[in-house]
């Protein structure tokens, strides 16, 4: 009897020993974590990326055929937004003295404003009896009228009169300077007022054969790619090199502020041989190589490092790693780009 009851004892000892680890695959283990799903995006050995068609459709792939051809040659500029003397202006107090507010208050950036508008008063600075005599010098003058040049009789009324600062153009303030009771010096700068939509592109050209070879000019406004007319080119060095100015007209311009580094793409008259891909396609791989997402199969995108020529700021031009009737991913490259 007890030997039967030794032998019973040895498969349950055993079995109280096993690990549960080991039980059948399928069982439930309580923590242990769920398998990987092998039809999510995923980057593949070769570099390429898995993209089911759902996942495309939930980040909004957008892809492109490119067609070879040839494009303008261009060349990128840095340039600002500056005003235009003929749509913008200063206000500046003729006279040293005390701020007053206008009629409306005193102007804030951003205002909309009419040209002839009172936008601050200038009450000249004079303490004392100088006031007082001030205006007595001025009764006395306007007495000697016949005597006296009329010069003298303005300086003295400029002298007790609060001067008018009012807006020489029609536009918005692009700058405020000023608060009320803030005692100014004669010529002091108060308010600048541009028109949003006639500004001027300022660029410098280290190399004069761009500045004499200008067929089309353009600047990137977010997505949109903005045209620019040449104006002139400056005659004269500025940090060694010469200023061309465009002008630039639209609604797209209201998103620009003056003085506001830009990059200008001035295209040339020559050409080279390429495929044009939106700015937005491009990206960078670990080795920060210039890439696209080709894509290569209904699910399936494949990094291809490409030679980039500026275009027009929206547009590049790529001159060696694409062939015409590749399609390019040109909308959530960033995103595909991130897959690991």
């Amino acid at each position: 009897m007890n030997r039967r009851m030794v032998l019973a004892a040895i498969p349950l000892a055993f079995l109280l020993t096993t690990p549960l680890a080991q039980a059948d695959d399928g069982h439930d283990h309580g923590d242990a974590p769920p398998a990987a799903s092998g039809n999510g995006p995923r980057r593949l050995p070769d570099g390429s990326v898995f993209l089911p068609k759902p996942a495309q459709r939930q980040i909004g792939v957008r892809t492109l055929q490119v067609e070879a051809g040839e494009l303008p040659k261009a060349t990128e500029l840095s340039g600002k937004v500056v005003m235009d003397p003929n749509a913008g202006g200063k206000v500046q107090a003729i006279v040293a003295g005390r701020v007053t507010p206008g009629p409306r208050g005193l102007p804030l950036p951003g205002q909309v404003v009419k040209k002839g508008e009172i936008l601050a008063y200038v009450t000249p600075e004079v303490g004392g009896n100088s006031r007082s005599l001030a205006e007595s010098r001025l009764r006395r003058l306007r007495e000697l009228s016949d005597t006296v040049p009329r010069k003298m009789i303005e300086e003295a009324e400029a002298a007790v009169a609060n001067e008018q600062l009012v807006a020489p153009v029609s536009g918005v303030i692009a700058s405020a300077n000023v608060v009320s009771g803030q005692v100014l010096e004669a010529r002091e700068t108060l308010f600048e007022i541009v028109n949003p939509e006639r500004m001027l592109v300022e660029a410098l050209a280290f190399d004069t054969a761009i500045a004499n070879d200008v067929a089309a000019a353009f600047i990137a406004v977010g997505e949109q790619k903005l045209p620019l007319q040449l104006l002139g080119v400056a005659r004269s060095l500025r940090d060694q090199a010469l200023p061309l100015t465009f002008r630039g007209e639209g609604s797209a311009l209201a998103m620009l502020a003056v003085g506001q580094p830009v990059k200008v793409f001035v295209q040339s008259r020559g050409t080279v041989s390429g495929v044009r891909v939106p700015a937005a396609a491009l990206m960078k791989n670990p080795a920060n190589q210039t890439i696209v997402w080709v894509k290569t199969a209904p699910e399936r995108f494949e990094p291809r490092p490409v030679t980039t020529e500026p275009l027009d700021g929206a547009s590049v031009a790529v001159t060696s790693g694409l062939k015409a009737g590749e399609r390019v991913a040109v909308r959530a490259a960033t995103l595909i780009n991130q897959i690991r």
